[in-house]
């Protein structure tokens, strides 16, 4: 079978409706993380090519609020792999389709967990950086991995 896409990264879009919305009439935060996660549950699959479950979430950033009518694009990228688990860096960002113009709105980083057909955790593909924007996002992706397991050993 011929690989067409990047098994690094995914893009996927969506159109904020009102179903999507809060009382202040824009995106509801919590309907963005359910968004988000299925995000990161997509890039990490695509990355690994087994099923895959949410650790954590390190880190959403809301910035701007998605505006109803928006399009919503999620730009999701693996930054950091270890022996089981990988990062899912998540930029979102909101395209008023009218005024044809774009903000960013979000940023999240998920650890998503590979498990094997027992269900328990299982070795995923080792991530070769190879640009220079990969290799940022891989030793930014490690830098917060080490803080998280620094943090996790004080509790």
């Amino acid at each position: 079978m011929e690989q067409i896409f990047d098994n690094k990264t995914l893009t996927m879009s969506i159109l904020a409706t009102p179903s999507h919305a809060n009382f202040n009439g824009v995106m509801h935060g919590g309907d963005l993380l359910k968004l988000l996660d299925q995000v990161a549950y997509a890039c990490a699959t695509r990355y690994c090519g087994m099923g895959v479950v949410t650790l954590s979430v390190d880190r959403v950033l809301f910035r701007n609020p998605i505006k109803i009518g928006n399009l919503v694009h999620f730009l999701a990228s693996i930054n950091y792999i270890g022996q089981t688990s990988m990062e899912v860096g998540i930029k979102v960002v909101a395209e008023d389709i009218a005024k044809s113009c774009v903000v960013h709105c979000n940023s999240s980083y998920f650890t998503m967990v590979a498990l094997g057909s027992n269900g328990r955790p299982a070795k995923i593909p080792q991530l070769v950086p190879v640009t220079d924007e990969e290799r940022r996002r891989f030793e930014a992706g490690r830098e917060r991995r080490m803080a998280s397991k620094k943090n996790a050993k004080r509790h």
